[in-house]
């Protein structure tokens, strides 16, 4: 290591970075119920403008992961603190829901950056202790959200900042970790230390090994990040404080971080990851029952404690079984684990969409748009600058009313958005109040199943899982694979 390295200071930076990342994970979901009711959106939108940060960070780290020996760490670094802070300006001074997306997308592209250039950094900074280290770096994406959520809950909200206000935390150590880093001097990754080509890294890809884990990140990601994204909002809905459920899983899991070291001595990798597969499991079937807060925060112990080792144990364990592969390892690895958070999240949303449709009361639903029908013309008439909304209200209920009368059924998907449109469209009139009642049960239910939905794919990871745990007790143990200066 050259004495010009500053170790200490690039790994706290790291962590700064990853805190911004977590912010704006927290934020953008905190953020969501707000956004939802403004622009006049479904849950599958939602899930849209949530998980759009999924696929900002697959695309950076696709196209930067393979090119992370070649143009160095720091300019991905760079790169990052670009893309989180144009993110949150975007969403600040959005006027619709595409700006909005944008911004999420932006947000996620910095996120992607930062695992694309700070994991590889913490692997050549620690070379013989990538594990533990990796899980002391990604304890920060736990306990950033807590921290955001604190925050948002105590100061923002107490002192009735709007969700457009609330994005400027994600400024804050974003302007950290840009003073901390950008100019400083970085070490070379690991694989070019020990002299191993881009050619050898993607061949390293196609080893028996990642060819299992690939999949497996897959699945670990989906049961962690998307029904995180979707906890305040679905939460909220039934009238539990989400944000704090939210912030509550992410101190668990970040205090199981900070003594990941003596953990993956005793358990080894393996055991961990199978260990996490069955509380993972378990906690997310639980919570599709938690009406209460009590249960919301018991079931949510559970599944906290099953997902925190899940990601920076899949990277430790594919650096270390696995360390020709590389930053590209890592970064492949990191991808798949979005693009499936991508995917997941929005697909929740329909999930959602579908089974909360059946917990919305018939005959009081009909009746909330036959009085709207009545009532909304003259109020648009009248409402000057809001006029257009709640005309659009107006054409969207009475759409649902005529699809009613045909079919003698409720439309799935546009009776809950007619409803929301009531909620948001500022008129003044009971029939708002009546709408919230009668949607939020149905929102807190249709998203409660579908944690439900997702739980069955922990029963994939309990038996890979369980098998990569038996096969090293057999072979006398777990083993970590380390690069010479020659690349073997």
């Amino acid at each position: 290591m050259q004495a010009t390295i500053k170790r200490d200071k690039l790994f706290w930076g790291s962590c700064l970075a990853l805190l911004t990342t977590a912010f704006a994970f927290t934020v953008i979901s905190g953020i969501a119920f707000s956004v939802k009711q403004e622009f006049t959106l479904t849950n599958e939108q939602l899930g849209l403008f949530t998980g759009v940060f999924f696929i900002g960070f697959t695309i950076s780290q696709v196209i930067f992961s393979p090119l992370c020996d070649t143009i160095g760490m720091r300019w991905i670094v760079r790169g990052a603190f670009v893309g989180h802070v144009t993110g949150a300006l975007l969403i600040m001074t959005a006027q619709g829901f595409t700006m909005a997306v944008a911004g999420s997308l932006f947000a996620g592209l910095g996120a992607g950056l930062v695992e694309a250039g700070c994991n590889p950094l913490v692997a050549a900074l620690y070379p013989d202790d990538k594990t533990p280290k990796l899980n002391r770096f990604h304890m920060w994406f736990p306990y950033g959200n807590l921290i955001a959520a604190v925050i948002l809950t105590v100061i923002f909200q107490g002192l009735d900042i709007g969700w457009r206000g609330q994005l400027t935390l994600i400024l804050i150590p974003a302007l950290g970790y840009g003073l901390m880093m950008l100019l400083e001097a970085y070490p070379p990754t690991e694989g070019v230390s020990a002299g191993i080509t881009v050619g050898e890294s993607f061949k390293a890809l196609f080893a028996p090994i990642m060819l299992i884990m690939m999949p497996m990140m897959l699945l670990t990601a989906s049961m962690e990040l998307p029904p995180s994204s979707w906890v305040p909002s679905v939460l909220q809905a039934g009238g539990v404080n989400g944000l704090l459920v939210f912030g509550f899983v992410f101190g668990i899991m970040g205090t199981l971080r900070l003594v990941a070291g003596p953990v993956v001595r005793v358990l080894t990798p393996t055991g961990i990851l199978l260990g996490g597969a069955i509380l993972a499991t378990l906690g997310l079937y639980l919570f599709s029952f938690a009406e209460t807060t009590v249960m919301a925060f018991l079931t949510a112990a559970i599944w906290a404690v099953g997902i925190a080792y899940f990601w920076p144990t899949m990277l430790g364990f594919v650096s270390e079984r696995n360390p020709k592969s590389g930053a590209l390892g890592l970064g492949v690895m990191g991808a798949i684990g979005m693009l499936a958070s991508f995917f997941v999240t929005p697909w929740l949303g329909s999930v959602a969409d579908e089974n909360g449709h059946s917990r919305l009361p018939e005959a009081e639903t009909v009746a909330i748009f036959e009085q709207v029908s009545r009532e909304f013309p003259t109020l648009a008439a009248t409402a000057g600058a809001q006029s257009t909304d709640i005309q659009a209200v107006v054409d969207a209920t009475n759409a649902v009313l005529s699809s009613y009368r045909a079919n003698n059924a409720l439309p799935v998907g546009d009776t809950a958005q007619a409803l929301r449109g009531i909620i948001g469209s500022g008129a003044d009139s009971p029939v708002v109040g009546q709408a919230q009642a009668i949607l939020n049960p149905a929102d807190n239910y249709g998203g409660r199943l579908s944690f439900r939905t997702l739980a069955p794919i922990g029963f994939i990871l309990i038996l890979v899982f369980g098998i990569l745990f038996i096969r090293d007790r057999m072979a006398g143990g777990y083993k970590a694979e380390k690069l010479t200066a020659a690349g073997h």
